[in-house]
């Protein structure tokens, strides 16, 4: 149902340019109502610091394998996004993750032998070039314009809400909170029910049976909130197949195996 993205490029990311100031003096960035690169995603990855925003809207599950990261739920089948519409507009009141807001910009590694990060951008996003309309990325002598400082700012207040969505990751790996999950959903009419699987999600029973210097350990660290709030937003995941029906997005069910 729900995989990492793909450690060589980021979902969404077709390329990845650093932004310099000589080939790049005359690069605006215009306004964009659609997010047509978000049309066919139906997970996104999520950060803790987005946990409580997101559980009112959008369900929290967590990526299948080991290596498992946290993904807001737009879909439920692979290819299908209900937030959003043909355009790429919102439909609706919904929270939207700051990994979708970050793009087309990120900070990434110029150099494998070294830890330092540039601000780069995915050059073929129609957001950002040499337009006519827009504000400038740089002033006159090159220097960053208020609005690349904005940027910046955004995504290394990210990349840090990352490294504490690892380290809260890495914690609920090693108490073993971490289950595969599963969803059926019964459609009206319909004898077989929509059965969902590929997921990872908190294993209640076992957060139920832990002993009481791991759950204050984890409520003073600021885990347990997090926890029930991914918890709490699973319950929307019946919302969301709601929302397949009525936009005419479900995938048809195999027809019974007639016995032998």
């Amino acid at each position: 149902m729900a995989t990492a993205p793909k450690p060589n490029l980021p979902v969404f990311y077709n390329d990845l340019v650093p932004l310099n100031s000589n080939e790049h003096a005359a690069f605006r960035v215009k306004p964009s109502e659609s997010a047509p690169f978000l049309l066919n995603q139906h997970a996104v990855p999520l950060t803790i610091d987005e946990f409580v925003p997101a559980q009112r809207f959008l369900p929290i599950i967590f990526s299948a394998g080991e290596e498992s990261v946290p993904l807001a739920l737009m879909g439920l089948n692979e290819g299908v996004n209900t937030i959003i519409d043909e355009e790429g507009k919102l439909r609706g009141p919904t929270y939207v993750p700051a990994y979708v807001r970050r793009y087309p910009w990120m900070l990434a590694k110029l150099r494998p032998d070294s830890d330092e990060l540039s601000l780069c951008f995915d050059p073929t996003s129609e957001t950002v070039g040499a337009f006519e309309e827009g504000d400038l990325l740089l002033l006159d002598d090159k220097q960053p314009s208020e609005l690349t400082k904005g940027i910046l700012k955004f995504c290394e207040d990210f990349e840090q809400a990352a490294q504490r969505t690892a380290m809260f990751m890495k914690e609920l790996q090693e108490m073993d909170l971490l289950m595969d999950g599963e969803v059926a959903i019964q459609m009206p009419g319909s004898e077989q029910p929509f059965v969902y699987r590929g997921f990872r999600m908190v294993n209640e029973e076992k957060l139920r049976e832990m002993r009481g210097d791991q759950l204050r350990k984890i409520n003073q660290s600021g885990m347990l909130p997090l926890i029930y709030a991914h918890l709490f937003s699973l319950q929307l995941m019946r919302e969301l197949f709601q929302h397949q029906i009525e936009q005419g997005k479900m995938p048809n069910v195999p027809a019974p195996t007639p016995a032998a």
